[in-house]
């Protein structure tokens, strides 16, 4: 085998890997959150992850690329981005406290979907008519889960689904960021400023917290870090078009963490939509790949 052929392939094995273990992070976050949720304002859990993260990556950046990494040329848009980040991170906290993890991750899943619509009126780009019957069909999912006018509907559903808007807006705007700008550096500034925003309200609806709970608000800052830290890498590792689709094994883990933590079993309807949404969107990723 040539050994140029085999880096690569060893690349996107250790892709595949990396955004695997990095979503499976993510949803331990968001699992934490959920149990948090019980006893402190969303608000005050997206402050105090940030908080407690901030130092960590900061001695990350200085370590890995010294001072200068600190510095950025899109500050302003950073300053965007964190308030996009603000309110999707307060508004999916705020979901957990309503409904069960596996089905507030599959609404999520929704975020390709909009990353297609909106990316006409940002982003100037075309959109062909295969890739809009992919969105209506991934809204079709979205109203299986969701069942408006049926007895189980909760208005709490539409949480993940305005999650997925702003989701999709945050990654959207990556695309107006300085391309030599490390990850690390990135990072940095997705801390920073939701904690400067939640800040205010996070001391106007501050509960003291207790101290059997440090450890928790300790795993939700280290798991959410680590998680866009290495989903971020894993993109860099191998294609997007390869490792994207591998960001839907989070329903798996949401319905381990979902079962072990709570007992809550996926729903027919929830199974459903799930998969009709995971479709539209591996559709999606697919024609991007090959435009």
């Amino acid at each position: 085998m040539n050994p140029r052929t085999r880096i690569r392939q060893e690349n996107i094995v250790g892709g595949i890997f990396t955004i695997c273990v990095g979503v499976m992070f993510l949803v331990l976050n968001d699992a934490i959150a959920k149990v948090l949720t019980d006893r402190y304002h969303p608000i005050h859990i997206v402050f105090l992850r940030n908080l407690i993260a901030l130092p960590i990556i900061v001695g990350v950046v200085l370590a890995a690329h010294g001072a200068a990494a600190l510095r950025t040329q899109t500050l302003g848009l950073h300053a965007g981005r964190g308030a996009i980040m603000v309110a999707a991170a307060s508004l999916y906290f705020t979901s957990l406290s309503f409904l069960p993890l596996a089905e507030a991750t599959a609404l999520v899943f929704a975020a390709p979907i909009f990353i297609t619509a909106l990316s006409v009126p940002l982003l100037g780009e075309r959109v062909g008519w295969r890739r809009w019957c992919a969105v209506l069909v991934g809204f079709v999912g979205v109203l299986i889960i969701v069942q408006p006018g049926g007895s189980t509907f909760q208005l709490a559903s539409l949480l993940p689904i305005s999650v997925a808007v702003f989701y999709a807006l945050f990654m959207l705007s990556a695309r107006w960021l300085d391309p030599d700008e490390s990850l690390l550096t990135m990072m940095l500034y997705v801390v920073l400023f939701p904690m400067i925003y939640a800040a205010p309200a996070a001391f106007w609806l501050w509960t003291p917290v207790r101290p059997d709970d440090l450890w928790l608000f300790l795993g939700i800052a280290i798991s959410g870090s680590l998680g866009i830290a290495l989903i971020g890498q894993a993109f860099r590792m191998a294609p997007a078009a390869i490792v994207a689709p591998f960001d839907y094994t989070s329903l798996i883990w949401a319905t381990a963490f979902g079962w072990l933590i709570w007992g809550d079993l996926l729903t027919p309807a929830t199974v459903l939509g799930a998969l009709v949404i995971v479709a539209s969107g591996l559709f999606i990723v697919v024609r991007e790949a090959s435009d």
